[in-house]
């Protein structure tokens, strides 16, 4: 790998290329409203400040593991992000990050996303926000 892959701006924010495709395809194959929720979360972690590429590709491997596993048991995705999908994405990010700012357009975003989502897990609008 040339320096630019190993310590540029992109490697840092998703980690090696190679585990950002695998994880892009693993996404792919999720359930459509899995997958919706899934890349709402991903746009909104892209705000905060990886510690390091590793970290940042454990992070998004991390969030396709958890969905992975919640559309395999049949886990509404409000159960997986809450009533709160900013507060469940901080939340997650904590664990991997150096924090971030993320402005109140990308947290409405965030929200009105996974509210689709969840709500295209029963065909109907989720009615309980």
């Amino acid at each position: 790998m040339s320096d630019v892959e190993t310590t540029g701006f992109i490697s840092k924010v998703i980690g090696p290329k190679k585990r950002w495709r695998a994880y892009k395809a693993r996404v792919k194959e999720l359930p459509e409203d899995h997958r919706t929720a899934v890349k709402a979360i991903e746009r909104y972690l892209m705000y905060f400040v990886p510690a390091d590429e590793d970290s940042s590709a454990s992070m998004f491997e991390d969030l396709a593991d958890l969905f992975e596993q919640a559309a395999a048991d049949g886990t509404p995705i409000r159960e997986v992000a809450g009533q709160d999908p900013v507060e469940f994405a901080e939340a997650f990010a904590r664990n991997y990050t150096e924090g971030g700012y993320v402005p109140a357009r990308a947290r409405k975003q965030l929200s009105d996303d996974v509210e689709r989502a969840a709500g295209n897990e029963t065909g109907t609008e989720d009615q309980t926000a």
